[in-house]
Formats: structure tokens, sequence, C-alpha cells
């Protein structure tokens, strides 16, 4: 794969990238101080960002572990960023050591990154591919190399239909609700709740995309076509966490998150 001026750039150690910040807020290890100090700057605009990754990604480990315990062998990860810590492919082989992990992501210095850590798993790939295109990610000879889609899959969507308006994400979640077998699975997660006037200072030291914050209503409408597994959508602090813990009111910013299940 040929990087562009820009991926190259983004491999500069003394310049940030999105990926590796947020590998940092994770307690991962591919990052370098322009990344921290990048971190850094973005918890003085919202101080709970850290939190919410992390929250985010033991969602991620309670829902894989779910879906694998429910005998799907087959992972999508859209969006996936950085291999830094509870990544899909490791807790999904926890459950079943057979289990294969596509990853997709639309930057090329994360898949670039993904395949040198990802080298010596045969049953894991990287691919690029961009969320806004479903159906171009389901046809990538790569995957199709590795995954059956004539089978139940899971596709996850986590932290990545933020990225689009509301419109395109219900897209995107139709059309990857359409295209997998019944028996699948969808993990999805949002981010919702926080003041816009901080989302807007929080994207300018993102250097990212522009983040959309999405209501109950409309991240319902992207399960469209599927169940709802129990205990339904979620503050992802609450989905499937230790009941001893007690259910708590959400802050003003936080991920809500689902799991859904296409029938026959």
């Amino acid at each position: 794969m040929e990087l562009d001026a820009a991926a190259k750039a983004a491999l500069d150690p003394s310049r940030p990238n999105v990926a590796r910040v947020w590998d940092y807020w994770l307690g991962g290890k591919n990052h370098f101080a322009a990344d921290r100090e990048q971190a850094e700057r973005m918890w003085q605009v919202f101080p709970r960002a850290g939190q919410l990754a992390r929250e985010n990604r033991q969602f991620l480990d309670r829902a894989v572990s779910y879906v694998a315990g429910q005998g799907i062998r087959q992972f999508i990860d859209v969006g996936a960023g950085l291999p830094t810590v509870l990544n899909t492919h490791e807790i999904a082989q926890r459950e079943a050591p057979s289990s294969k992990v596509a990853y997709v992501d639309n930057d090329p210095v994360v898949v670039r990154h993904a395949e040198a850590l990802l080298a010596t798993h045969p049953s894991v790939i990287a691919l690029r591919g961009d969320a806004r295109d479903p159906l171009e990610i389901l046809s990538d000879p790569g995957l199709l190399g590795l995954v059956d889609l004539a089978a139940p899959v899971c596709v996850v969507l986590c932290a990545v239909l933020h990225f689009l308006d509301a419109g395109a994400a219900s897209k995107t979640a139709t059309a990857f609700v359409r295209a997998i077998a019944p028996g699948s699975y969808v993990i999805m997660s949002v981010g919702t709740g926080e003041d816009p006037d901080v989302i807007r200072r929080f994207e300018a030291e993102y250097q990212a995309a522009r983040l959309h914050s999405f209501s109950l209503a409309e991240f319902t409408g992207f399960f469209d076509g599927l169940t709802v597994v129990p205990p339904g959508l979620l503050p992802a602090q609450d989905w499937r966490a230790d009941e001893a813990a007690g259910r708590r009111e959400p802050p003003i910013g936080y991920f809500l998150v689902g799991v859904g299940r296409k029938e026959a």
C-alpha cells in the first residue's frame, strides 16, 4: 500500500495522530510524545475523554465475549483504530481460538501499524476501508479470503458512526444489516449527550472529521432489521456490567451502546 503525503506526514513521530492519541487514552504503547501532548490538550477541553474511551473499550470486551459465546467465529471491526488493549481478536480468541477477525480503517497509517503488529496472527487481517462504503468493505478480496459472508458474522461499529451525520450513519448501519447472513450480530456504540460547544472545541483539537451526538431515538433507528439483545440500548458502563455496582445516572457525555441480532 503506497502512502499519500498526508499519511507519510502522520508517520512522523513529531506530529500527533488521532489513532495514537486514542491508544494513549486506552493505556497502549503505540504512541509518541507528540501524541501524549495532544491527548493532554484534549483532556483540557473534555476531561472525561480518556474515561469514555476506556468505558467504550470495556463494553467492546463484554459485547464481543457475549457474541463469541453465541457461537460466532467471524468478526469485522470497522473503524478499528490501532491495535491497543482489549482488541477484538484477543477477546474473540480468548473465547474461541478459531475466531477470525478483519480490522478495517480508512487511515492508511492505522492499517500499516496494524499489519506490522498483527503479522504473527494468520487469522487476523487489517484492511483499508471507509465506514461510509460498507459494500466496498464487504467485497474486498482480502476480507473475502478470510470471512465467509454466507455464514453468520459479527460487524463491530464502535465509536465510528458518530463521525457521520445521522443520515449517513443510518445508511451505513442499514447496509451492513442487509448484507450479513441471518444469525449475524452487530455491535454499535456512539457518543451522545455532550454540550455542542464542548464538541466543537474538542473537534478542533481532535484534528478529525466532525463529531455528531446522537439521541436514543436516532441510535435505536440504527438497529432496524435487528433484534436488540438484552439489556437493550444503554450507556456503555451499564451494558451487562457487574450488577453489584448498580445502575448509575449517566454523565453529561457518554457512549450509548447496544448489540443486535439478525433473525432468520
